[in-house]
């Protein structure tokens, strides 16, 4: 109906020692919803079983009072999905269960492993046999048949196995594990809440619970919670921390502290960045809704300029929306974004967005503030241009579907019809990362992957290649 932004990863949320253990991670996922709507589920354990509620939709749709109640326990994990590996259906929606010698296991992860295909076909010839696409499923796989002692030790021995990203969240009968990879892509942070511990992508999610905050799981740390005590192990190699640092720009929710940053004050600071770097000086600055607010509100600060809502948006569309018979041009956008005329009319206005994809639905929007009579257009993108996909986690567009990838900016500025278009420097951006510039993964923006990926048996690289040569 209409593009949408980059699409949300995973979220992951468990609680341990807890006896309303389902309605806390319940809360817990409501929290996470923006990173993933495709589908949700909670598993929760007494200690001698399992229990598992898994299904379509967001969590407010899909959980009721009767599916809570049979979620018993004290302990529980909980995911919310959107497929960036695997498709949509509800064989991959997680937490993914199983029951083996060791007794039940349940898994829950965000991110992308890397080798998964290559473990997976070694696997199958194996014979193992799986019940769903996605790459979380060779987890348990490893697991269930790794020979090791004890529990802690098949562990270390799978999760040494992957590469990629892998914040996993891993539950046996009687322990709650985390894990985060060695290069620190996607967060995990650690709270505490009435006597017990909670996991979670977002500390915005401790805040519905009333969790108290402790640290992040460090990249590259195995944390175990048993018999209500936390021990660590960090049995990776050292490997260069690569955090995304589209969690900051726009993935994890503004109220959350992610990779020890405050993602309010980050994009904010993006935008008065941003506005440093601009020489326009508009009559109003107005942000794309919701993505574009923290950094809009950072560039009219920094310009002393008025800063106001030319676009409402409406937070009440479902997964279908009845279209009339009668065609209406640019009808996805305009159910979503309504532009408000006595702000945008006459006026010289700055569109603030955190980034720009595919660009159809920017085009969309940027007709849609000229026809309500805006004078001058000046679009503004606090991230640098998005020229190569992901492979760590969110579903990025093909590299030949990104615009900044195919166009130039004068090109750019043609299609969306505004009178000027502007991206953050890439040096702009970085400097609000501070010291910790050198921790984060920016491949989306230069192609410098810090680990290789395998898709299908071939490397990125090899792919690249071979396109090259097709090219020639």
């Amino acid at each position: 109906m209409f593009e949408p932004k980059l699409k949300e990863e995973c979220g992951v949320f468990g609680i341990y020692g807890n006896q309303e253990a389902a309605t806390m991670t319940y809360l817990g996922l409501y929290s996470l919803q923006h990173r993933g709507q495709e589908s949700c589920g909670i598993i929760s354990s007494d200690g001698n079983r399992f229990y598992k509620s898994i299904g379509m939709g967001k969590v407010t749709d899909f959980f009721d009072g009767e599916k809570l109640e049979s979620l018993k326990g004290d302990m529980a994990i909980g995911h919310v999905r959107y497929s960036t590996t695997g498709g949509t259906g509800i064989v991959n929606a997680q937490p993914l269960s199983a029951v083996y010698h060791r007794g039940y296991m349940a898994v829950a992860h965000n991110g992308n492993i890397t080798n998964a295909y290559k473990i997976r076909k070694e696997l199958e010839k194996e014979g193992a046999i799986f019940q769903s696409t996605t790459d979380t499923e060779i987890v348990i796989h490893l697991l269930a048949r790794s020979k090791a002692a004890n529990f802690t030790d098949a562990l270390i021995e799978s999760v040494s196995r992957l590469e990629g990203a892998f914040s996993l969240l891993i539950m046996t009968n009687k322990k709650l594990i985390a894990v985060r990879d060695p290069w620190g892509f996607r967060p995990l942070s650690l709270g505490f809440v009435d006597k017990g511990y909670v996991v979670a992508s977002e500390t915005t999610a401790f805040d519905i619970i009333e969790a108290r905050y402790i640290r992040d799981i460090e990249p590259g740390e195995i944390l175990i919670i048993e018999n209500n005590t936390i021990r660590s192990e960090k049995p990776f190699p050292k490997k260069k921390i690569s955090q995304c640092i589209f969690e900051l720009i726009y993935f994890a929710k503004p109220s959350s502290m992610v990779f020890h940053k405050s993602v309010y004050e980050f994009r904010k600071n993006l935008g008065k960045q941003l506005a440093e770097e601009d020489s326009i000086v508009p009559d109003i600055v107005i942000p794309v809704p919701d993505s574009g607010r923290m950094a809009a509100l950072g560039y009219a600060e920094a310009k002393n300029i008025r800063f106001d809502e030319g676009l409402i948006r409406s937070h009440y569309i479902g997964r279908t929306f009845i279209e009339p018979a009668q065609k209406i041009r640019d009808f996805g956008a305009k159910i979503k974004f309504s532009p408000v005329e006595s702000v945008l009319k006459g006026k010289k206005v700055v569109v603030i967005d955190d980034s720009i994809v595919r660009g159809t639905t920017a085009r969309k929007i940027i007709k849609m503030i000229r026809a309500a009579g805006a004078k001058e257009i000046h679009f503004r993108i606090s991230s640098p241009p998005t020229i190569s996909p992901c492979y760590y986690g969110i579903d990025f567009p093909s590299k030949e579907e990104l615009i900044a990838n195919m166009m130039s900016i004068e090109e750019i500025e043609r299609y969306l019809e505004v009178d000027s278009m502007r991206y953050i420097s890439y040096e702009g951006m970085m400097k609000i990362t501070g010291e910790s510039k050198d921790l984060f993964c920016t491949a989306c923006f230069n192609e410098k992957y810090p680990i290789e990926v395998e898709r299908k048996g071939k490397s990125i690289l090899e792919e690249n290649k071979e396109k090259n040569k097709k090219a020639e």
